[in-house]
């Protein structure tokens, strides 16, 4: 990983969208998206402000790259974990959850990137906006599993693994417990067995 540049060294400007939103990646999670400020930003990026401006005209511009960024990083990991649990969309199902007992045990987790963003932004904003479409689209793929699953209620299902998935998300953060997660995934595979009509799955990286 390229190293952020210290305060005031200018960025070759080819490089200077991606200096930035790697800076503010670091300090929106870090310190939240309105206590991360544009001079901040810009200082420790590298760039001239008239640079800054010609790529995020607004901080929310900035702010929603942030978030399709996190979107990206963040539905990657879960589909990975899922996958690595076998072929099953029931195993599935419980094994993304392991993309959860990751990120709870890495140092400086803050929780949920979307549900920070949300508080922070009022109902009706492009931010807020975004942060919906997101819960949206996970909460698409898990109703899309629970249906290959044979879930009875695969829409019910899916609301109740959104809502574990955030709860763990969130308690990770609260609790600074990386049990936490744990506690979601052992939760998951009782909520899937029971819309199923199975025993709790197993999945791959699981002991028998």
């Amino acid at each position: 990983m390229t190293p952020t540049p210290a305060p005031g060294t200018r960025t070759p400007a080819g490089q200077a969208r991606e200096k930035i939103l790697t800076t503010a990646f670091r300090l929106f999670y870090a310190h939240g998206l309105r206590a991360a400020g544009i001079d901040t930003i810009i200082a420790e990026s590298g760039v001239a402000k008239a640079t800054f401006y010609k790529y995020f005209p607004a901080k929310d511009d900035l702010i929603l790259a942030y978030l399709e960024k996190v979107d990206a990083v963040w539905t990657g990991q879960l589909k990975a974990a899922a996958e690595a649990a076998g072929p099953e969309p029931a195993g599935q199902l419980v094994g993304l959850f392991d993309a959860l007992g990751t990120a709870c045990r890495r140092d400086g987790y803050r929780g949920c990137a979307f549900i920070n963003a949300a508080a922070e932004s009022a109902a009706g904003t492009r931010v807020h906006q975004r942060t919906v479409a997101h819960k949206q689209q996970i909460l698409h793929w898990l109703e899309t599993l629970a249906d290959q699953a044979g879930a009875g209620d695969p829409a019910h299902l899916a609301r109740s693994l959104s809502l574990l998935l955030d709860g763990g998300l969130a308690g990770g953060a609260l609790d600074a417990d990386p049990a936490a997660a744990d506690a979601a995934r052992s939760a998951a595979a009782e909520l899937v067995a029971a819309a199923i009509g199975r025993a709790p799955v197993r999945t791959s990286r699981e002991e028998p």
